[in-house]
């Protein structure tokens, strides 16, 4: 089941999303930014985003601080979800 990241109700009313998706666990530890059909994936390792398309400069800042924010919550989450590929395992780095 994923895990989604309560946002305050500001970036809600503007469709935002915050996920740990199902069937992930073989990629680099992240969450994912969602609004409408467009996804972002920001590492919970470095805190970057992971891919240069969709363009990660169309996430606003303050929404990437505020899921920087809860950070421990969601390293916490991906690891329960996916415990055979912790945030804190450097196998498999490639972010």
């Amino acid at each position: 089941m994923p895990y989604s990241l309560r946002l305050s109700a500001g970036w809600r009313s503007q469709r935002w999303k915050v996920k740990i998706r199902d069937k992930e666990r073989l990629e680099p530890p992240h969450v994912t930014l969602l609004r409408g059909t467009r996804s972002w994936r920001l590492s919970l390792r470095t805190g970057a985003f992971l891919d240069a398309v969709p363009d990660p400069a169309e996430v606003p800042p303050a929404l990437v601080t505020e899921v920087r924010g809860q950070l421990e919550e969601l390293v916490k989450q991906w690891d329960a979800m996916y415990p055979e590929n912790p945030v804190s395992s450097m196998e498999g780095h490639d972010d």
